[in-house]
């Protein structure tokens, strides 16, 4: 029997591209304040859709940061990607690594939309002679992998899950696994461009999207006035290591990855994601070997459809018992929207960014909370976070949980 010590999987690198912000620190900063910035989508095509409000990158110009060997044959779902790639393994300060040592997995649920959506029209408009060859790459959910390791140079084991939104957190799990079993390193994350005309039709038949027409009505989870989710594009990209391989090169330790738990429980109401989701709980927890108790803030998957916002709190209780009423949890999505598997991706870097900063981000827009738990609005929380627990439930069904620990920012072993 192998007794050996499992090998631990820590985040040394963070990248994020997101509504509110290019860059962690830019990122975090608004996140800290709370900031809303849903607004009226401005991107072509899109003006006589009945979805009018989400969470849009602006002032993103991906020709100043991809090089054009690659631009062109990539969409804005890959473009982000790449960026928040770029940024994480700066963050990292990676250095050489063995030729097959360094990884990439991604997450997507709605791949290269607008790529595809372009190609599409050449074909019917002009024939298929105006079709170019990377219509049959770009827009595939594999594609930001296939990228990021071609153009990072990354050898080692490769993966994409297409596992719906919750699958943002099933990546880094993978990547913690992947570790686990020998890699050095991990590039890992999600990123999403749901916003491009074809994308839009395709989402509008989610029952669950909100159709409201002014920003600060469009998402307001965990309310009476609920009314769905905004869509928003956007995502983060992580560098994970081995703890010890990352302790002797004298790596910055962000955070660990210390459980992670998923089930599936399907497309018949929401009701049934309470037991989904408190499973999902339940495992992460036995994975990172701690107890309800020692979660000091949860990042709530907040759909903002009054049943599933209940069905999450009632899985929270179910999970943490007592603790859960008086644990801090906070959703920043409701203030740049949600960005399918970006989402939890996103809300990862807001919680190793809230355990380095001893701060709870607040839930923005969000005041009259009518469900029973620690919802924080109006402004953020001083709180000693030393574990963070993040949701994420997929409107096909799937449901995931992710534990993080903080990191010490200094090299060695997360606190």
């Amino acid at each position: 029997m192998n007794t050996s010590v499992p090998r631990r999987t820590v985040v040394t690198g963070v990248g994020v591209v997101a509504p509110n912000g290019i860059g962690a620190d830019v990122f975090w900063k608004a996140t800290r304040e709370g900031l809303c910035v849903l607004d009226r989508i401005s991107r072509e095509g899109c003006g006589d859709l009945p979805l009018t409000i989400a969470g849009e990158v602006r002032e993103f110009d991906p020709a100043a940061v991809v090089e054009e060997r690659f631009l062109v044959q990539t969409d804005r779902f890959t473009h982000f990607a790449m960026v928040a790639a770029d940024q994480a393994l700066a963050d990292a300060a990676l250095g050489p690594m063995p030729t097959f040592g360094v990884g990439v997995t991604t997450a997507s649920c709605s791949g290269g939309g607008e790529f595809g959506q372009r190609e599409l029209q050449n074909l019917w408009g002009q024939g298929p002679g105006f079709v170019g060859p990377y219509q049959s790459i770009a827009w595939f959910y594999a594609a930001t992998t296939g990228q990021i390791s071609i153009r990072g140079g990354f050898k080692g084991p490769c993966a994409v899950l297409a596992n719906d939104e919750a699958g943002g957190l099933d990546a880094l799990a993978h990547a913690a696994r992947t570790i686990r079993r020998g890699t050095n390193a991990v590039v890992v994350g999600a990123a999403e461009a749901p916003l491009a005309p074809y994308s839009m039709v395709c989402q509008l038949g989610y029952d669950s999207l909100s159709l409201a027409r002014e920003p600060g009505q469009a998402y307001l989870p965990f309310t009476s006035n609920a009314c769905g989710f905004v869509p928003a594009e956007g995502g983060a990209m992580f560098v994970l290591e081995e703890t010890e391989a990352a302790h002797r090169r004298g790596a910055r330790i962000r955070a660990e990855v210390a459980g992670h738990g998923a089930t599936f429980t399907g497309t018949s109401g929401w009701g049934p994601s309470r037991d989904g989701l408190a499973r999902a709980i339940g495992d992460a927890l036995a994975d990172a070997g701690c107890a309800p108790q020692d979660i000091d803030v949860v990042f709530a998957d907040a759909l903002g459809v009054r049943e599933a916002d209940h069905a999450e709190v009632l899985a929270l209780s179910d999970a943490l018992g007592a603790h859960a009423a008086q644990v801090p949890v906070t959703a920043p999505k409701a203030g740049i929207g949600r960005a399918y598997c970006g989402a939890p991706v996103l809300d990862c870097a807001a919680a190793i960014l809230a355990m380095e900063h001893g701060v709870v981000p607040p839930t923005p827009g969000v005041f009259d909370v009518c469900h029973d738990l620690d919802l924080v609005t109006g402004r953020a929380r001083a709180a000693e976070l030393r574990t963070a627990l993040v949701l994420s439930r997929g409107l096909m069904g799937h449901n995931a949980a992710l534990v993080l620990r903080r990191g010490d920012g200094r090299p060695g072993t997360p606190m």
